[in-house]
């Protein structure tokens, strides 16, 4: 989306405007999630796994969870 220089409040806010789940290594999402409303965060640490496996994983939550169910929710990989 071209928002690379957002700071992570403002990146929450362009995905609540776009309804887009945010995939991240960044555990500063995790806190902000807490403290307000988002579309739903999706977290992996930066080493746990591959990227054919991160790919495997988001493949499957595309196929199986509706917009509604991921607001609010954080889902670790």
């Amino acid at each position: 989306m071209g928002k690379l220089g957002l700071t992570d409040e403002e990146q929450i806010e362009v995905a609540t405007r776009n309804r887009a789940v945010i995939f991240t290594h960044d555990v500063d999402f995790l806190r902000m999630a807490t403290e307000k409303e988002h579309p739903g965060i999706i977290y992996v640490h930066q080493q746990k796994l591959s990227i054919g496996e991160c790919v495997r994983r988001l493949k499957a939550l595309v196929e199986t969870k509706s917009p509604e169910e991921m607001h609010n929710k954080i889902i670790f990989l």
